[in-house]
């Protein structure tokens, strides 16, 4: 019993098994930041963000070897982990699931769980691909914020109401505003807007952006524009 008791705090971890587990959490961080790379949708896309992931896997399948069963180590490693303040706050949730992506496949390269850390990856890459893929989380009508700038004395009360229609299946003014000192005057029209077809949101924009007097406009969902 007190051999067994004994064996608790020791673990014997060799060169070759390092490189292992080292390895292993390199290609799944690798995955994981090919697959962050390839999904992202929004305006704040961080290079820095992407190769943490490999180094967080990486660094995590060290971390676990360190401490081993090693119940002194562990405690150890958290007294010297809450010294560390992570002052960038994390805005995207997706960017939070990564983060812990990256710890548990570290975790179960660092104890030579490769199986795990292999299919695991590889599995939830596959079903994040395809739910992102299929916009599943999405409503089936989104809804949009169009912006137009137009000058005020080359445009008529809402010229764009043919062309609404025409891509729209819903839309709805919501403010319009003016903007400088005439004869510069700029005017902004807001609308809410469901498109038939949000394949064609480009198409919407270009004509009416051919419209005279129109200067700019802006597309948006959420953090998206077009």
């Amino acid at each position: 019993m007190a051999n067994d008791f004994q064996n608790i705090f020791m673990f014997n971890i060799t060169a070759a098994d390092v490189i292992g587990n080292v390895f292993v959490a390199m290609i799944c961080g690798i995955f994981i930041a090919l697959l962050y790379k390839y999904t992202y949708k929004g305006l704040n896309y961080s290079a820095a963000f992407t190769i943490s992931l490999i180094m967080l896997t990486m660094i995590t399948a060290i971390v676990i070897m360190v401490i081993g069963n090693n119940l002194a180590r562990a405690f150890g490693m958290v007294g010297a982990m809450s010294i560390i303040r992570f002052r960038t706050a994390v805005k995207d949730t997706a960017d939070i699931m990564f983060i812990f992506f990256a710890l548990s496949i570290g975790l179960a390269a660092g104890v030579k769980l490769y199986s795990v850390a292999v299919l695991g990856t590889l599995f939830i890459g596959i079903v994040y691909l395809v739910i992102t893929k299929f916009s599943f989380a999405l409503p089936q009508n989104r809804e949009f914020l169009m912006q137009i700038t137009a000058r005020g004395d080359q445009v008529s009360d809402n010229p764009f109401m043919n062309i609404l229609k025409i891509y729209c299946r819903k839309h709805k003014l919501v403010n319009v505003k003016t903007m400088g000192q005439e004869p510069e005057e700029l005017m902004e029209f807001s609308y809410y807007i469901k498109l038939k077809d949000e394949e064609k949101g480009n198409n919407l924009v270009s004509e009416i952006k051919r419209l005279a007097g129109v200067e700019q406009v802006n597309l948006f969902f959420d953090e998206d524009e077009i």
